[in-house]
């Protein structure tokens, strides 16, 4: 683990444009998807079995997404199957497209957190909010334009951007031993941004990271409606000291977003230095208490727009949660019937 000296760098000069792929080791193709957002795309790596695929995570589902696969299958991927889709969380950017590459012969892989998560939320189709998200909303501070909007409008459903997860799958676990694309790997289970997220270590040093470690910016650790009281930044933390004790300076990392890396200890030590500062900053912001919504200034540093609001939101809350568990703030229902929360 020794990453004394170690930088951060990338090997590849060129990104994969649409329809295309780029060969980041022998068997392993890097391919891109579009995302309709600021973060607008999600790496695929495709692993060459011989004469079928390896999918690792899938893109949004959509009638453009289904055609962008369409083209790769006739083209990058050299007109051969995909045997095998491999999940590396339930998130839709990850999970959009597996159930259409099931319907075409592809037996799905993943953790049964992730599995069950996806399912459940395809299947949880809502033409309006819940009472359950609005209380978490007004538990947050959110403010009061935005409330009013989401309160009056269909939310956001996984079914958009999720074709319907078959009922069969293969099962993930820690420390499970696969072989794709001529490699062993060694599953381990990361936390925090998604539960049960799956990372893949080759023997020969490469790992398939997911979101769980992204190399420029720290993946999205949200506590949502579903599970208010959830500690996502302490499962995090536990995650990446775990995961440290395996890095080394040899290790490739193909992450879910942004850039092949390598110097993968010293980015773990940034991520982990990165949000022990921003729970320090936050705790030593609430000399006077704020709702999770007044504490976007601290934890970003910059402005928060409105496509980013709702995100910005749920990590606020997240981080608020784990500095109350840990017993270093305390909080109070107030006004509209938000949490107060402030330094002990």
């Amino acid at each position: 683990m020794d990453g004394a000296g170690e930088l951060i760098a990338f090997p590849f000069e060129d990104v994969p444009g649409e329809g295309e792929a780029i060969e980041v080791d022998s068997g392993i193709l890097w391919l891109r998807l579009p995302l309709p957002m600021k973060l607008d795309h999600v790496n695929i790596y495709a692993l060459d079995e011989g004469d079928s695929w390896t999918i690792v995570d899938t893109g949004f589902h959509s009638k453009r997404g289904e055609a962008i696969w369409e083209g790769l299958l006739d083209g990058a991927l050299g007109s051969k199957p995909v045997g095998r889709v491999v999940l590396t969380h339930h998130h839709p950017d990850h999970v959009g497209m597996a159930g259409w590459l099931a319907e075409r012969g592809a037996e799905i892989w993943a953790t049964r957190t992730a599995w069950l998560m996806a399912r459940m939320l395809t299947l949880d189709e809502q033409a309006k909010p819940t009472e359950e998200s609005l209380a978490f909303y007004r538990a947050a501070g959110m403010a009061e334009k935005i409330y009013a909007e989401r309160a009056g409008s269909r939310p956001f459903n996984f079914s958009d951007a999720v074709y319907p997860i078959p009922l069969g799958f293969k099962r993930l676990k820690q420390h499970d031993r696969l072989e794709m694309g001529g490699r062993h790997w060694t599953v381990h289970i990361g936390n925090g941004h998604a539960p049960a997220h799956a990372t893949f270590w080759s023997d020969d040093g490469i790992v398939l990271a997911g979101d769980q470690i992204l190399p420029g910016i720290s993946p999205n650790l949200g506590v949502y409606p579903t599970e208010p009281e959830a500690d996502p930044v302490g499962e995090w933390l536990e995650s990446c000291e775990r995961l440290l004790t395996l890095a080394e300076p040899r290790h490739l990392v193909l992450p879910g977003h942004k850039l092949p890396f390598r110097g993968l200890v010293l980015r773990l030590q940034q991520l982990i230095d990165n949000h022990h500062s921003a729970l320090e900053r936050l705790e030593a912001f609430l000399s006077e208490p704020r709702t999770a919504a007044g504490c976007f200034s601290v934890l970003f540093k910059r402005e928060i727009g409105s496509g980013e609001y709702g995100l910005a939101l749920v990590e606020a809350f997240a981080h608020l949660n784990h500095l109350h568990q840990a017993g270093r703030i305390h909080r109070w229902r107030g006004e509209n019937d938000a949490w107060n929360w402030q330094a002990l």
